[in-house]
């Protein structure tokens, strides 16, 4: 199952950082995608005062390379929603809106584009299914987050 987490407003990196290790720490969360605008590249002055830096989640540095406008979440089952929202309750003072509208925001099959961006018969991995963009390069907008397992 999938949510969309939708703030009212665009969120800050510090807002961004708390939401997703928070999120990140709950069980029922497989993965999460968050979505928005492009932040510009970096220049002298960006890197006193601009929003493109480094955030940590989960332990993991993660170069934050979006604003923040929606937070994608695939769940197990729907158990983790209200924690999820007293998380959202907690850090985005903004209002937001949880949509559960739709059986699936997080495509989970391979598109088109997965194939033209590694090719027709690459070995994808689950998580990189569907968040393929053409127009930049792998390491440049993907992050992936290593999990625990308990196995």
């Amino acid at each position: 199952m999938d949510i969309e987490i939708f703030p009212h407003r665009i969120l800050g990196t510090d807002t961004t950082e708390k939401v997703l290790n928070d999120i990140e720490s709950l069980d029922s969360v497989i993965r999460t995608v968050i979505q928005g605008p492009r932040l510009p590249p970096q220049d002298e002055i960006d890197r006193i005062y601009g929003d493109r830096r480094v955030i940590v989640v989960n332990g993991e540095e993660v170069e934050l390379k979006v604003k923040t406008g929606r937070i994608f979440v695939e769940l197990y089952d729907e158990s983790g929603i209200d924690e999820i929202r007293s998380i959202c309750d907690e850090h985005i003072d903004t209002g937001y809106d949880i949509n559960t509208s739709k059986s699936q925001y997080i495509r989970k099959q391979r598109t088109v584009t997965d194939g033209l961006k590694y090719g027709e018969n690459a070995e994808i991995p689950d998580e990189l299914v569907g968040i393929a963009d053409t127009r930049s390069k792998f390491k440049d907008h993907v992050s992936i987050l290593k999990r625990d397992t308990l196995e």
